[in-house]
């Protein structure tokens, strides 16, 4: 089974391209495969976003432990104000994460479910994925294992303007949201465009 962990990293003012070779070295030297690794544009300022990959819960465990117990976590800790980290799993109906060139801006959404929402919010999504994908590619859709339900998805886009333009289209032809799919969704949600660094998998 294929766990996700996604991590935002606090930095100082202007902070992201300084710590991006201290990120680098410290993920090179750990357990996981990055997939991707992103500098927030527009949406929460001066944070980092990593994406990486683990085939068990023992390797994921493992690793959060040598960030807790680093003098210099995650390489930048003069960068560093705080960080967070969240578990995944991926929605079961789709492809696994596939690194390349996809686009010069990724959306990172998260949407809060109701308390008994996360089930039905699956099977919503489930029927209009495969629709909404024929308009420009999805990176990956996964819900946190920790914290409150809720989940997390992530497109790439050429532009900021392409994935406004996508966005109305596809809402336009009744195609996205997932018919029903807000009904079982709370009103906190968030959603941030970020660029890739360049060590990233994901571009």
């Amino acid at each position: 089974m294929q766990y996700y962990e996604l991590t935002t990293l606090k930095t100082i003012l202007f902070g992201a391209a300084k710590a991006a070779p201290g990120i680098q070295s410290f993920l090179a030297a750990g357990q996981g495969q990055l997939f991707g690794a992103w500098a927030a544009d527009i949406g929460a300022l001066n944070e980092v976003y990593l994406l990486r990959g683990f085939s068990d819960l023992a390797a994921l465990v493992g690793e959060r432990q040598r960030v807790l117990m680093s003098d210099n976590p995650y390489g930048c800790l003069e960068y560093l104000v705080n960080y967070t980290t969240d578990t995944y799993l991926p929605f079961d109906f789709v492809p696994p994460i596939q690194t390349g060139n996809y686009g010069a801006v990724y959306e990172i959404r998260t949407y809060h479910t109701k308390l008994n929402g996360l089930a039905p919010t699956l099977e919503k999504w489930r029927a209009a994925i495969p629709a909404r994908i024929e308009h420009s590619a999805m990176t990956i859709a996964m819900y946190a294992l920790d914290g409150a339900p809720r989940f997390t998805q992530i497109w790439p886009y050429a532009s900021a303007n392409q994935r406004a333009e996508l966005r109305a289209k596809t809402v336009a032809d009744g195609i996205w949201p997932p018919q029903g799919g807000p009904d079982w969704l709370s009103p906190a949600m968030t959603s941030t465009l970020a660029v890739p660094l360049a060590f990233s998998p994901l571009k």
